[in-house]
């Protein structure tokens, strides 16, 4: 089985930890933390510029509200809690804490990033605008009938062949199920007599970076450039590292799948699942459709706050081989949405057609 090689130690090294934020910075109170989150996502992040978000202009009001919890939770009945939730706890410490919470994760918000999240004991904020309002190309009801014949599973893989046998299909829902190389020999095996393969990402939040490259190398039989990185060097929002290359590269085993791909994709196809489908967008026979990717090119690191909250973010950025940052999604080949109501998939219908024209187009040659 060929296997895939991609060195980054200086990713992993920068990402892999949790930093402490210093402690004679900021001190363990509201305000505080409010001010030791600001300046970790002006200095660290590396999309400040890219998200368009003045960032300057939401320091200061964000500490006036913190500056309201401290007071509260000090006992000045004056102050009305500028948080209520989800309903306060039983005592006002934990109460100030949940509001604090809410607070910070407000203020994060606005970068409209999925790799941006404070972790606390007991949430963790998640942002849904960078997803919200985008065309609908996934439905699991829909797909599920696709799925019902001869399905067969392996790392984390469904896989069936579609039309007859003639076309083969692949549904990889996490690139956090990690698959072997034995597993994708049997995947493929399985499809040596078919046109050509769908390979459905679409709703992949993303996983494990290094089996997303791993599953691209397997549609090319030589080293291909895919992009670019760089990290963040200092505090202001353009000090990066020089871009550096970054490539797809294979060995010299003969197992490789040149025939038609079609890779399906839709906006919550992200992370690790979006530099998967930028690396497919340089392999040879692939076509991409659905909707735009969900973005997250970069990969996080984490800090922690002076009260022993996480906040995670990125501080790498990851570009396509034009040096084109990708954080913000990729543009499918074919744009395509599924229709308010209906039984069938049209995205697996669409690229059923496909490869049956190209496979007659080349015929015909």
């Amino acid at each position: 089985m060929r296997k895939a090689h991609y060195i980054f130690p200086l990713l992993l090294l920068l990402s892999a930890c949790t930093h402490r934020f210093p402690n004679d910075v900021s001190e363990n109170t509201a305000a505080g933390n409010v001010q030791a989150l600001w300046q970790i996502i002006d200095e660290k992040y590396c999309f400040v510029q890219e998200k368009g978000v003045n960032w300057d202009s939401l320091r200061n009001p964000y500490l006036v509200r913190a500056q309201a919890i401290d007071q509260w939770l000090a006992g000045d009945t004056t102050i009305i809690p500028p948080f209520q939730g989800n309903g306060t706890a039983a005592n006002r410490q934990d109460s100030a804490a949940l509001m604090l919470f809410d607070l910070m994760a407000e203020m994060i918000d606005h970068l409209h990033d999925g790799h941006v999240n404070i972790y606390t004991p007991f949430d963790r904020s998640v942002s849904t605008n960078w997803y919200e309002g985008y065309p609908n190309c996934y439905d699991a009801t829909r797909q599920a009938r696709y799925l019902q014949d001869a399905v067969r599973y392996t790392g984390g893989m469904y896989y069936t062949t579609l039309d007859d046998g003639q076309i083969g299909y692949i549904y990889y829902p996490s690139f956090s199920t990690g698959f072997s190389g034995s597993s994708l020999y049997y995947v493929l095996s399985t499809m040596t007599n078919t046109l050509g393969v769908i390979l459905d990402v679409r709703h992949n939040g993303g996983g494990s970076l290094d089996k997303a490259y791993e599953l691209a190398a397997l549609f090319t039989d030589h080293d291909t450039l895919i992009g670019y990185w760089q990290h963040k060097t200092g505090p202001a929002h353009d000090d990066y590292s020089p871009m550096e290359p970054l490539y797809v590269r294979t060995d010299d085993m003969p197992h490789v799948w040149l025939r038609p791909v079609i890779v399906l994709q839709d906006r919550h196809s992200y992370s690790a699942t979006n530099s998967f489908i930028n690396a497919m967008r340089y392999m040879p026979n692939v076509l991409l459709v659905g909707c735009k990717s969900g973005g997250g090119g970069g990969m996080p690191m984490s800090y922690e706050l002076p009260n022993g909250w996480t906040i995670r973010f990125s501080s790498i950025k990851m570009y396509d081989a034009e040096g084109n940052s990708i954080e913000e999604g990729i543009e499918p080949d074919l744009q395509l949405s599924l229709s308010p109501r209906g039984l069938k998939d049209e995205l697996i219908e669409t690229s059923i057609q496909i490869i049956h024209q190209v496979y007659e187009d080349d015929q015909n040659q």
